[in-house]
């Protein structure tokens, strides 16, 4: 399960700084210049082009040995699409989360027609390898289709408030959104969120829920996990 040591090579800094780099980014809402300034901060000099470099070839990388670590997800998946404009165009980002409020999966699309959904749910179904027990979604037609062709035997819930989760779990895009001032291109946009996605899992906890000592044990469970993947 560990990163190749040649991914590495020919790197000036050492797999712990990288992959400490590319954590920043994506666990917190900051700029490229933001990560660099924190790593200067700690006598580590490297340009803000140097930090994109870094989460663009191993930040996939990252995700996708974190995601075979996190397994199987929830039973229960809530799907809903916003939009995004991306280069002037409207697109639409598909997400699915789970019963817990893990995310599952992402496609950005230029359309949400049948379709479109359709081409979602493959993803979701080739990702989990097997379907939900319970399909929760809005009135979109489309879903409805896809419903029909591809997992008919699934129950699908439409029901008004039901999809409250998936709809709260757009907020930190957006809010990522902003930082980076709009996505350039659909293809950075599925890199970028398919890698936020998979770290917001591994270090969003119910931190309201949970005693003090509890949390610092997730969150030393998480950090020894992304360590692992790294091979940091």
């Amino acid at each position: 399960m560990k990163t190749n040591p040649n991914s590495y090579r020919g790197y000036r800094f050492p797999p712990e700084i990288i992959s400490h780099g590319v954590w920043l980014y994506h666990r917190f809402c900051l700029s490229f210049r933001d990560v660099e300034e924190l790593l200067a901060k700690r006598g580590i000099l490297v340009t803000y082009e140097t930090i994109r470099q870094w989460c663009r070839k191993f930040g996939p990388e990252y995700a996708r040995k974190l995601k075979r670590r996190q397994g199987r997800l929830g039973d229960v998946w809530h799907l809903d699409e916003v939009f995004v404009k991306i280069g002037g165009d409207r697109h639409y980002l598909w997400r699915a989360v789970d019963q817990d409020g893990d995310v599952i999966d992402i496609l950005v699309q230029r359309y949400r027609n049948a379709r479109a959904a359709k081409r979602f749910f493959r993803k979701l179904l080739k990702g989990e390898g097997s379907t939900p027990w319970r399909l929760v979604t809005d009135k979109l037609k489309s879903y409805g289709a896809a419903h029909r062709s591809l997992m008919p035997s699934v129950d699908h819930n439409t029901a008004r408030y039901e999809n409250n989760r998936a709809e709260v779990s757009h907020q930190p895009t957006r809010q990522r959104e902003r930082q980076m001032r709009r996505f350039k291109s659909a293809g950075q946009a599925q890199r970028f969120l398919s890698v936020h996605g998979v770290i917001l899992n591994f270090f969003r906890f119910a931190r309201h829920r949970m005693r003090s000592e509890n949390y610092r044990l997730l969150r030393a469970q998480s950090l020894k996990e992304w360590s692992v993947a790294t091979a940091a």
